[in-house]
């Protein structure tokens, strides 16, 4: 049961088998990296919007504020 031959095959068989799957995980890898990158670069800049309007910042000021509340008390902080 100890043939030279017998345990060559066995370790390349198992070396042949982690290289394929290496490899796909590698291509899954880059399939997934190039997927985030996709959507990534179809979201838009947050420079894109038009934050100048005073209306606009103090809304979002509100809006800040308003959640900073809800998570207080979610969180049981007494204000």
């Amino acid at each position: 049961m100890t043939d030279p031959n017998l345990t060559l095959i066995l370790a390349t068989s198992g070396l042949a088998a982690v290289a394929m799957v290496t490899t796909a995980a590698l291509s899954g890898w880059r399939g997934w990296l190039a997927l985030k990158r996709q959507a990534l670069s179809a979201v838009e800049p947050a420079e894109a919007h038009d934050f100048g309007n005073a209306g606009t910042r103090i809304e979002l000021a509100d809006l800040k504020e308003r959640i900073r509340k809800l998570e207080a008390i979610a969180a049981g902080v007494d204000l």
